[in-house]
């Protein structure tokens, strides 16, 4: 089998590009459908629908709720019993990703003008946070770490965490992980379900502010449902690499990136993009010599035939202006100069300079967080942070000075837009004393002046 391979001189190079690495797609209409009639059973039934579709979906047997939640105690029985190795490695994790979110936090302000007017921004956490995880396929710990942390370093008040119990019981890491992050309450509840009880509450389950974290195409659908009702971070699609890289790339180390990019499943993408041709060779190569070695083969065979890329471009510069129009979820410059050639990258998640940085890392312990725009989305939303946790309100205080001056501006704008009832309030604070025309009252020329 060979990859699939492009060159940026093709005649049709453009179309075959779009084709091939960008978009990331939507649920169909049949899938929201599905989800949208399990979101409203959800919404009218509570905790009897969550247990009946839990049990019609996820095969797990229960009567009740109680039967799905995770005391604070099991969690913190899970830290202690898993491998003492696993847990230094979630804990280690756990300091670098806090470390690196802690530089995120945005502090209130404010400021005074020349009336003695004072405007400013009040930065506060939200109240509440759900947090999904998934566990049909494969455990991921590292997922609770990166969607859990940020909020905890926001200061949100209470996080409370689904994850679906994969063979019965949710992993043992997982729960781990849990502890060692801070989820105040867990469920052991997946799929759409889980989204519409998070987002409307139930007798049992909190309603919350806002919904974060991967799954599958049903989940990135249950939260497009659910956005307004609560937040969403993003709609997260197929996972994706591009790897941009020169002659100085070593040709296995750029394939382990791309294979470990494909091993999520079958619709993950990788793409290598270079002007030497001769690296496209060896790198492929070098794919196919180590594919056999690995547990997932099949899953990374799969992956690579359908979604699998290999670039030659012209140079380094259009290297990088492919880059910004893909927009991948991660980018990987294995280049001499990468600082040089970040300074041409406008449109990524998670950007890993030089060829040490592997990408896996940036996946679990480096610090950054790895919950990342994908299909493209990189061109105008960022990596999941300690933003995503916080909200914004602005405040004005003014005295007789600042909404006199403020009163005569807004009325004269007011009274532009035909709105005489604004107009009245701001001509209040405007005459301070002095009698303000009626609210229907017209104004003459003069008086607009």
């Amino acid at each position: 089998m060979k990859l699939r391979r492009l060159h940026s001189g093709d005649p049709d190079f453009d179309r075959s590009l779009a084709a091939s690495a960008m978009g990331g797609g939507r649920p169909s209409p049949e899938i929201m459908q599905a989800v949208a009639t399990i979101l409203e059973d959800v919404r009218q039934r509570g905790d009897d629908a969550v247990l009946e579709h839990t049990r019609r979906l996820d095969g797990l047997e229960a009567d009740s709720m109680k039967q799905l939640a995770l005391s604070r105690e099991t969690l913190e029985e899970a830290a202690a019993c898993i491998p003492g190795e696993m847990r230094d490695a979630l804990q280690a994790a756990a300091e670098r990703i806090r470390g690196y979110h802690a530089r995120q936090c945005l502090p209130s302000w404010q400021y005074e003008d020349a009336l003695g007017t004072v405007f400013g921004e009040r930065v506060t956490a939200l109240d509440r946070v759900g947090v999904y995880v998934p566990g049909g396929k494969a455990a991921y710990p590292s997922s609770v770490l990166m969607n859990v942390l940020p909020a905890r370093v926001a200061g949100v008040g209470e996080i409370v965490m689904t994850t679906p119990a994969g063979g019965g019981a949710p992993d043992p890491s997982v729960l781990a992980a849990a502890h060692i992050a801070g989820v105040d309450r867990a469920y052991t509840i997946g799929g759409a379900q889980a989204v519409a009880a998070l987002a409307y509450g139930t007798a049992t389950i909190p309603r919350v502010d806002k919904i974060v974290g991967p799954g599958n195409v049903y989940i990135s659908a249950a939260k497009l449902l659910a956005f307004g009702l609560v937040g969403i971070d993003m709609l997260a699609g197929p996972s994706e690499v591009l790897a941009i890289a020169d002659g100085s790339a070593d040709p296995e180390w750029v394939a382990a990136d791309l294979l470990a990019q494909a091993e999520h499943d079958e619709d993950a993408r990788a793409t290598l993009v270079t002007p030497d041709a001769a690296l496209l060779d060896r790198v492929e190569a070098a794919i196919w010599k180590l594919l056999p070695h690995l547990e997932r083969a099949a899953i990374i065979q799969a992956s690579l035939q359908a979604n699998g890329l290999l670039v030659q471009v012209r140079d380094l510069d259009e290297a990088a202006a492919i880059a910004n129009r893909i927009a991948p979820e991660h980018l990987e410059l294995a280049v001499a100069e990468p600082q040089a050639l970040l300074e041409r990258i406008r449109n990524a998640g998670a950007i890993f300079l030089g060829h040490y940085s592997a990408e896996t890392l940036g996946d679990y312990c480096a610090g950054p967080n790895h919950v990342l725009p994908t299909g493209g989305t990189a061109r105008f939303s960022s990596p999941l942070g300690v933003y995503d946790f916080l909200k914004r309100s602005s405040f004005l205080h003014c005295g007789p000075d600042g909404g006199g001056e403020l009163g005569r501006l807004a009325a004269r704008l007011a009274h532009s837009e035909g709105l005489t009832a604004h107009a009245h309030a701001a001509e209040l604070r405007a005459n301070r004393g002095q009698k303000a025309s009626s609210p229907g009252a017209k104004r003459s020329p003069a008086d607009a002046g």
